[in-house]
This record gives structure tokens, sequence and C-alpha cells, in this order.
């Protein structure tokens, strides 16, 4: 099977977007599948990008595209786009990964508007001046311009692919006709960290820009601190809004005991994660979260303050806590300080990314493209 797939996340951001696309497509072509990956900076991707200034991001658009009997988008972008209108000249079935919630983001991106306004070009929508202008007002009138344009993509959707329960209920709200898969990206096992009877460092991976909620993460280990000490914060991925990070460090009077620390390889995160004893995870618009995944292959423990990503990927649940101060710093310092507990909720992560291998991921996304198929024949 020939699987074209889209993204507008380029290799080498800190992102699961990216990951997750490329992943997806190493897997299927391990599996016998011809699986062509379109995205901006990718060797052989035949797509022509040119950053944008101030931000770790590239624009490109697709050329030479080979045609293929599914289309895979898993980004909304110029790129995306170029996949929804290859799916529609080639007449194949399309399949989007809803893989980050627009919704959410709407109101701290500018990037999110802009392009909601050449999605809405790109599909032919025929806005009028008064509903491309609703694209710049924040709020509620935004947020019902963005509910019409998902609504459009889902209507052009063959399947949709989630990675999350909690993702797809949010996707409902496009009242799509197509089914809709639960899907996570799956990781890879690793070799477990050596356990711990406690610890002192709690570990932060990823962005700090707005939507991820390092505020909440500062201010519940302001909390841990004053408790412990001896406690150390270790944020990792930190590059854009580093400053006003810092600055919140130092006016909440954490300065020596937090870490700032920018992205690295992915392949290094790894030793971060046998470094610490627990790791934070305080965004409450994720879908997926890789992190969590990776974390949970390597052994250590997590408390996620989004009840809403507790499911894992085999029916277990993870150890999560409301998004407020106290309650997360709460959650923080019993994991800190509760072997059992540790040991437990481990032991339970490790034994659900050993249940949901890269092959059942595989064939379960095959499935997916079959079935497609076959209601288009």
């Amino acid at each position: 099977m020939r699987v074209a797939h889209f993204c507008d996340s380029h290799g080498g951001r800190p992102d699961g977007v990216a990951l997750s696309a490329a992943r997806t497509v190493r897997l299927l072509r391990a599996a016998g599948h011809e699986a062509d990956l379109y995205r901006p900076g990718a060797v052989l991707s035949r797509v022509p990008s040119v950053p944008v200034p101030g931000r770790h991001v590239r624009i490109g658009f697709p050329v030479g595209v080979r045609p293929a009997e599914v289309v895979h988008a898993h980004t909304t972008g110029p790129i995306g786009m170029a996949g929804f209108r290859a799916a529609a000249a080639w007449q194949v079935p399309l399949v989007v990964t809803w893989h980050t919630d627009l919704l959410a983001y709407a109101d701290r991106f500018p990037e999110i508007p802009i392009g909601a306004a050449w999605c809405a070009v790109s599909l032919g929508l025929g806005w009028s001046a008064r509903e491309f202008l609703e694209l710049g007002r924040p709020g509620a009138v935004r947020h019902g311009r963005l509910v019409e344009l998902g609504k459009a993509m889902a209507a052009r959707m063959a399947v949709a692919v989630v990675p999350s329960a909690k993702t797809a209920a949010g996707f409902a709200v496009f009242e799509p006709s197509a089914e809709v898969h639960v899907l996570p990206t799956p990781v890879e096992s690793a070799a477990p960290r050596p356990a711990s009877s406690g610890g002192t460092v709690v570990l932060s991976v990823g962005r700090a820009t707005g939507e991820k909620n390092p505020e909440l993460l500062l201010r519940a280990f302001a909390r841990v601190h004053a408790v412990r000490p001896g406690a150390r914060l270790v944020m990792l991925g930190v590059r854009q809004g580093r400053r006003h990070v810092v600055g919140r460090v130092a006016a909440l009077g954490l300065s020596g005991c937090v870490s700032v620390l920018p992205p690295v390889p992915h392949d290094e995160v790894a030793g971060f994660f046998r470094a610490a004893d627990v790791l934070a995870f305080a965004s409450t618009t994720d879908t997926q979260s890789l992190v969590l995944s990776e974390a949970e292959a390597a052994g250590l423990p997590a408390v996620v303050a989004d009840p809403a990503l507790a499911d894992r990927p085999d029916g277990s649940l993870r150890f999560t806590c409301a998004p407020r101060a106290a309650p997360f710093a709460g959650a923080l310092l019993r994991m800190l300080d509760d072997h059992a507990l540790r040991a437990r909720v481990a032991g339970a992560g490790r034994a659900a990314v050993a249940a949901y291998t890269p092959g059942v991921f595989v064939r379960r996304l095959t499935a997916i493209y079959e079935q497609a198929l076959g209601n288009s024949a």
C-alpha cells in the first residue's frame, strides 16, 4: 500500500506532531508499505520551505508529489491542505490525524487564525469578508468560526484518527460523519531507570509557552520547595519565552533550585528521565503527549495535571490531579515521598508501553487504511 503523509512540523522541532508523523512513516516502511513523507526540511521530501522569523517554524509547499492510494494528513497548515487537495484530485481516501487542539491554541498563537483563513481559501469555502474577519476576534466569535472550519474539514475526511479519548470528545464538536478512531502514537520500550526509594528531582519536558501552563508548574513547585527545600526542578525544552520563565522563577524565589534548559536532541531526553524522580506534566491542552509515554517507558512516574489524559493505551489510568497549584504540589510531594506509590505508577506505565507495541499500532493503522479504501470502492 502506498500512503502519502503530509505534515507541516519539520524534523528537529520539539513537538510531538513532528515525532509522531516521522515515527508513523518509519513503522509503515518497516512493515513493507510505501510511505512518502512531505514535511519542511525532510531529506527527499520535495517540500521547499522558508523559516518564519522569530519562530521555530518553517512554511513549505510540496512539489512533485507522487500519487498514492491513501492520503494521511497530520496537520492543517499549507502542507496539510496540500494533502486535502491531493486526496480530492486523486479521488482517494483522506485520513487525518487530529494531533493539535486548534480551538485551545487559537487565542495564543497568531498563526492559527492566519492559517485558518488559508484553510478556508484552500477548501473553497466561499466565506464572506465578514466571516474571514471573525477569525480576528478572540473568544467566542473566533471559536465559532473555527468550529465551522473544522466541520468543513471533517466533512472531507474518510476517517479521523485521534490520539486519545480526550481528543475524540473534543473532536465531536465538528460533527464528523466519518468514523473516528482513537489511535495513540506508540513509543519504544526502554531500559528501566534505577529504582529509587526517594528523591528530589522534578522534571518537566517540553515548551514553556503559555499553552503548556508553566505558571501552574512553577507555582506548584514553589509549594513543593517550601516543604522540601532540597527539591530541584529541571525544565527541559525551553526556547521561546525563556526570559519570561526565568523572570517568574526569580519572582517566586526559586533561583538556584530551578534549571531552565533548552531543547536537546530527542535521543538525549532519556538521560534526563533516568536522572529525575518524577515527571511533572502541567499542560491541559495536549491531545496525547508523547513525553508521558516516553517517561513511562523509562519507568519514570508522572503526575499529570489533566484528568482528561488519565487513560493509557492499555486502559489503565495515570496518576492525575486537578490543574491547580495546591493539588498539583500535593500530588508531586506524594510521588516523591511514597515509595509504594512510585513503584506502582512506574510499573503500570511500563506495562502499558509493553502492551501497546509499534506492531499493534501498525496493524490498527493499516486496518484503518483498508477500511477507508473499502468504503471508497
